[in-house]
């Protein structure tokens, strides 16, 4: 629970950014930044609080991509973003056109959004296992644990895990899997400034056999079926052997018949 709240206070957190003058050196204009949730949607805004010259309009931007750009010369600028606010994190830039061009920047900032890259994975014995988790949150993460249920933090002095970890993914190694010690859920979690979150990977350890299976199955379905033919062709046998010897006897019934008949005409014409 005490997690759970800490959680929403860092989603709920509203941030309030100074401007950024971006030309000519001198005084930076005061740019007041805002964050605020209403009916399911985010909306970003600035507001130049200082007197200002002439303008040619606005731009949002996220990174290099414009999301929202006008030619209106007002003070006050604001970005509506539909979705949670875990969503859609990160850095936001209104853009005020002016010479020299004048920036506020809006920070979206909430705990680390954990997926699993692959919720169940699956190993041969012997084999090294690789479990994967990503978090595209802001701000970035600062720290990866992994561990396994009841067990201590998996690191790298312990001799079969491997642990490599970046601001927004982490791996987890396992060196020549074992059936009976690496099966099981492991969890990976990440820290950032705003609190933690986390992921559960299923890892799944087969034997070596296991790939032989379905090998077996075809050398067994093989058998089988020569067997069928085998069994087929012995009871097709002795009606084959009737059939030859019918037909090798005709012949010679015909043979006798023909000599009667010739020694019958011999007689007659005597």
């Amino acid at each position: 629970m005490a997690a759970g709240a800490a959680g929403r206070r860092g989603l709920l957190a509203l941030l309030v950014v100074s401007g950024v003058l971006a030309g000519a050196a001198g005084t930076s204009p005061n740019i007041v930044t805002l964050v605020t949730v209403d009916s399911g949607k985010l909306i970003l805004s600035c507001n130049m609080t200082t007197p200002y010259g002439a303008m040619e309009g606005h731009e949002w931007r996220s990174g290099d991509k414009v999301l929202q750009k006008d030619t209106e010369s007002n003070a006050f600028t604001s970005y509506t973003i539909e979705g949670k606010m875990e969503e859609h994190s990160g850095l936001y830039d209104c853009v005020y056109q002016m010479n020299p061009m004048i920036k506020g920047q809006v920070n979206i900032s909430v705990p680390p959004q954990v997926v699993a890259y692959k919720k169940s994975e699956h190993g041969n014995e012997g084999d090294t296992g690789v479990l994967t988790c990503k978090s595209s949150s802001f701000p970035p993460v600062s720290a990866w644990v992994w561990y396994k249920n009841g067990q201590e933090p998996l690191i790298n002095d312990s001799g079969r895990f491997i642990v490599k970890s970046g601001s927004n993914k982490t791996e987890l190694r396992i060196l020549k899997l074992n059936i009976e010690e690496d099966t099981g859920n492991y969890h990976c979690n990440a820290t950032n400034s705003f609190g933690f979150g986390g992921a559960t990977v299923n890892l799944r350890v087969r034997s070596r056999l296991a790939a032989l299976w379905p090998f077996l199955g075809i050398v067994a379905e093989v058998l089988v079926l020569v067997t069928i033919i085998f069994i087929y062709e012995k009871r097709r046998k002795p009606d084959e052997v009737l059939d030859d010897d019918d037909g090798g006897s005709a012949p010679l019934k015909s043979n006798a018949t023909n000599h009667k008949d010739k020694n019958v005409r011999q007689r007659n014409a005597n």
